[in-house]
């Protein structure tokens, strides 16, 4: 039986078999503790009976009126318990902890070349909002998809009305500071 419960700081020293998989982003030990102190109710961890890490979601809540929502910043299952029905799970949790917060939708980033999770959010309900080009860096700068899902309050669905042009991340970011100037 798995269980789900928050993750804690003892957790970074821990959660590395997890994070092996390519197409997980990984950061920086203060970014994890910056969202476990701001947003701690929206990183949670799934555990085994044996007490194995299985997977995690890490998330927050941010933006101003009707742009109001929870953001999934990583998730990810370890290879081992894939296929488990885990990460919808943890998807389920976050999207019920933004329904609590009164939150508009969930978006997330997902690189285009990740098929299987592309198919697993249209699966959750996840629709392509729009695309935002070279978000990924690295050897090979990648274009990402802004998936969202409608809750409750977006009664009209606004927010998952998709954008038919690609954003750069220079036009995403000025959209960021307005929002953020907003609030």
């Amino acid at each position: 039986m798995t269980t789900l419960r928050p993750f804690t700081c003892d957790d970074l020293f821990k959660y590395n078999n997890v994070n092996f998989d390519p197409l997980t982003e990984t950061y920086g030990l203060s970014f994890y503790t910056q969202y476990l102190a701001k947003w701690p109710e929206y990183f949670q961890l799934a555990e085994s009976p044996s007490g194995h890490i299985m997977g995690y979601i890490m998330g927050k809540v941010e933006g101003h009126m009707d742009n109001w929502h929870g953001h999934v910043t990583a998730l990810t299952v370890s290879p081992d318990y894939r296929r488990l029905g885990l990460a919808g799970l943890l998807m389920n949790f976050l999207e019920d902890i933004s329904e609590k917060k009164r939150a508009y939708f969930v978006d997330l980033f997902v690189r285009k070349s990740n098929k299987v999770a592309i198919n697993m959010y249209t699966n959750l309900g996840y629709i392509i909002y729009r695309t935002i080009l070279e978000y990924y860096s690295g050897d090979q700068d990648e274009d990402a998809y802004d998936m969202r899902k409608a809750l409750s309050r977006d009664v009209y669905k606004k927010s998952v009305i998709p954008y038919t042009q690609p954003m750069t991340m220079r036009e995403l970011r000025h959209q960021m500071r307005h929002e953020a100037k907003c609030e």
